[in-house]
């Protein structure tokens, strides 16, 4: 064991050389390693110090700085909010919207035609036989309804008032959106007998509604100009537009949808006399089929009517499920979808049991 006397002398040894070796040691040098981002600010202000932020701006925030935007203005303000972009998706999204209106109406049992048009001067025009909107004067509202559907958000007659027992659209934003997001649209309707038209720009209206004349159809026409300021292409795609139409002629059997490009000349109707167990079939029909015929059942419960088709194929082992609510596709699934599955598999193996092919533990 080394004594007291040695061992300060090698601790004191110990301190000196680690002195020397700290005395050499350069400064480590410190370097960004993160790039700048350069900001921009509008001309005449500038960043605010590092800390003042809440000194002086902190008593500025009153009511005066709120702002409460109303009719249709939010939806100018933030489009993507209502259909997503501005791109050739939200574009193609406003078609949706007022075809979804006139669905609704087939679907109510008062439409069996539509027409979409894309027409030469980049505008797109529906038209449907179905009851047409109300034009008469809203008790409250002090508006005609055709004006009140395309001026309101959230006004409708899908809310539980009688207008629609089933609709895809429940929200009520559908025709004042396309109407804010539009350079010019022009409604006409025909209803009891009398023609009614009125015109918007940017959601206002040019006027009031005017009675045109008699007239001895029904349904409503809708025709709108998408906005240059909202949609910087407005070039309108047939693909995407029949891939659509063809779905719903599928969903909503015996509804003809037609689509007509004038500046291609193209004009093609869909309409399917066997729904949903037509376009099972028509999904594969490329595949080596197991059922040559689609199963396919339909039931009314509780008012509610439930349509389901199936097809077996060995061409691909994964299987391709579509499930809908009002013909709204519900790619997240939902309770319909699990008691589907739930239900599916508990009779195959009822029968499995029943013919001997699954045996009993």
């Amino acid at each position: 064991m080394p004594t007291d006397t040695a061992t300060r002398g090698l601790l004191a040894s110990l301190r000196d050389r680690l002195g020397v070796a700290a005395s050499h040691r350069e400064e480590p040098q410190l370097t960004q390693t993160t790039p700048s981002i350069a900001r921009e600010f509008p001309d005449g202000e500038q960043p605010a110090a590092r800390g003042s932020r809440g000194a002086k701006g902190g008593d500025s925030y009153s009511a005066a700085q709120l702002e409460a935007l109303k009719g249709l203005e939010p939806v100018r303000r933030r489009p993507g909010m209502y259909i997503g972009s501005t791109d050739l998706r939200g574009l193609h999204h406003l078609i949706n919207e007022i075809v979804d209106n006139s669905i609704d109406e087939a679907m109510a049992g008062y439409c069996d035609t539509i027409l979409v048009t894309l027409h030469k001067d980049g505008s797109v025009s529906v038209v449907d036989n179905g009851r047409g909107i109300p034009v008469d004067m809203h008790p409250t509202e002090k508006k005609v309804g055709l004006e009140m559907v395309l001026t309101e958000l959230h006004a409708g007659g899908k809310f539980g008032g009688g207008g629609y027992k089933i609709a895809g659209g429940l929200h009520g934003v559908g025709a004042s959106v396309v109407n804010a997001l539009s350079e010019r649209l022009v409604a006409e309707v025909h209803r009891d007998g009398r023609l009614y038209r009125q015109s918007y720009r940017r959601g206002f209206p040019e006027g009031p509604m005017e009675t045109v004349g008699p007239t001895s159809q029904r349904g409503t026409t809708i025709r709108w100009w998408p906005d240059p300021k909202v949609f910087p292409d407005r070039t309108h795609d047939w693909d995407t537009v029949a891939d659509r139409l063809r779905e719903l002629a599928f969903l909503t059997k015996g509804v003809s949808l037609t689509l007509h490009d004038e500046s291609r000349g193209l004009r093609y109707t869909f309409y399917f006399e066997g729904g949903i167990r037509a376009f099972v079939s028509y999904l594969n029909a490329n595949r080596n089929v197991v059922n040559a015929r689609p199963m396919y059942v339909e039931r009314e419960i509780d008012g509610n009517v439930v349509e389901i088709a199936v097809q077996y194929q060995n061409s691909a082992f994964t299987e391709h499920v579509l499930a809908y609510a009002n013909n709204i596709n519900t790619e997240e699934g939902g309770a319909h979808l699990t008691g589907f599955r739930s239900a599916l598999t508990a009779t195959l193996n009822k029968y499995a049991r029943k013919a001997g092919i699954l045996k009993e533990n």
